[in-house]
């Protein structure tokens, strides 16, 4: 792919605030690229960051095709940048785009992109302790007319932005909610797609769940609902001692990039790790019994979120007496050691990008 780089103003160096939120701060550049019926992919440019213009019938608007991934760019001690498995995240892009019934990209030139943006974009990736720079590649529906059917045509973008740690928190533990009146996804659904619709189903219980004074919901099926699938945006995984069980991928589940590294990665620290289904009342008596030692999320913004408490139907479970346990201690420890390049990196995850 041939991509146009568009001149910006430039208002000198950039300075970045001393302490840094999530998804706040935006870059001076964006990636856009146009899909249309009959044309192909093209007008691939890296220009301005700034509004995109679409008529109030524009098909996003109505029917929700639209889908988004999330990866990052870290800061490297010897001053240059490492991409963490962006080839995971570009096939990933495609199956969601897939199941939303869009047109699909071009893996390497998406990651290519990604690369182009980034190395023009290196003073916007931090180097403070748990900083990084967000890469969001999202595809919306562009046609501007009315009725229920795949567009015909599409407008692909990546932005890019400096974050600290996804919870205010830091590296402790979140508090979860059961929830067992709402659900995230069914099986033939929407679920294993990085889709806006799904997010927005789950907004309602994100505001009651900290209402009550937690952090995050932990999703249970559709059917039964008694079956563990999600924590928030997150995987989730159980400890039982050094034996780690995490729900296995249905078609409601995102197939979690760090969920996968956590996979590969954990038998290599001497844990053994099981895919599985988990029934909530068995996890909570195995929390209670203390037979579960440990949980933790695993998602792209967190790496590993230690899970400290769940509530559920009026009761608390602490777990691990609210603490955070060696096993996510060390997965978050190794995960960003290999992606901020302290150490050597054996599984070809990273993609360094010289600046």
């Amino acid at each position: 792919m041939n991509i146009t780089i568009n001149p910006i103003a430039e208002n000198g160096a950039v300075k970045l605030p001393e302490k840094l939120g999530f998804g706040q701060l935006f870059s001076r550049r964006m990636f856009t690229q146009k899909w249309a019926r009959g044309e192909g992919w093209h007008d691939a440019q890296i220009g301005p960051f700034g509004p995109i213009s679409l008529m109030p019938s524009t098909a996003v608007f109505h029917y929700a095709q639209e889908i988004f991934e999330g990866t990052k760019a870290y800061r490297r001690p010897d001053g240059h940048i490492n991409l963490f498995r962006p080839w995971e995240n570009a096939r990933r892009f495609n199956r969601s785009a897939k199941r939303m019934s869009m047109e699909l990209v071009d893996e390497e030139s998406h990651v290519d992109a990604i690369v182009q943006l980034v190395r023009l974009e290196h003073e916007w990736v931090p180097s403070g302790e748990g900083e990084s720079l967000y890469i969001r590649p999202t595809m919306i529906a562009t046609e501007a007319a009315l009725g229920v059917h795949a567009s015909s045509s599409y407008l692909h973008f990546i932005i890019v932005g400096p974050v600290g740690a996804y919870f205010a928190t830091g590296f402790n533990p979140v508090s979860v909610f059961v929830s067992d009146e709402y659900v995230r996804a069914v099986r033939g659904g929407t679920g294993e797609a990085k889709c806006g619709g799904n997010y927005a189903a789950s907004l309602i219980v994100g505001e009651e769940v900290a209402a009550k004074g937690y952090h995050q919901v932990l999703w249970l099926d559709g059917v039964e609902r008694r079956f563990v699938e999600e924590v928030g945006a997150m995987n989730i995984a159980f400890a039982y001692g050094k034996h780690i069980v995490t729900p296995a991928l249905s078609g409601t589940i995102l197939r979690g990039v760090t969920r996968d590294s956590v996979l590969k990665l954990a038998p290599d620290l001497g844990y053994t790790v099981e895919e599985g289904k988990l029934d909530i009342n068995e996890v909570l008596r195995d929390i209670e019994a203390g037979k579960i030692t440990e949980v933790f999320g695993m998602g792209t913004a967190a790496v590993i979120a230690p899970v400290g408490r769940f509530g559920y139907q009026g009761k608390d479970y602490a777990v691990n007496g609210g603490n955070v346990g060696p096993i996510a201690q060390r997965l978050y420890k190794t995960l960003t050691d290999i992606q901020y390049g302290r150490v050597a990196d054996p599984y070809g995850w990273t993609y360094k990008i010289e600046v």
